[in-house]
């Protein structure tokens, strides 16, 4: 591991960095919801199918 080459590597991709504008941010922020509300979803299906199998409840 070269630490100076590596901290100029990592130099250099900062200064690329850009921020993102408004319009960008709200989109990732929507495709990361929905990411989040389909897993959700997911483990809530699979939970409801477990309990239901196992005869489960109250």
């Amino acid at each position: 591991m070269d630490v100076p080459y590596d901290l100029t590597s990592y130099v250099r991709v900062l200064k690329l960095a850009e921020t993102p504008t408004t319009e960008e941010f709200l989109q990732v922020s929507k495709i990361a919801g929905a990411g989040i509300l389909f897993v959700g979803l997911i483990g809530f299906l699979i939970g409801a199918i477990m309990l239901f199998l196992t005869g489960g409840g109250l």
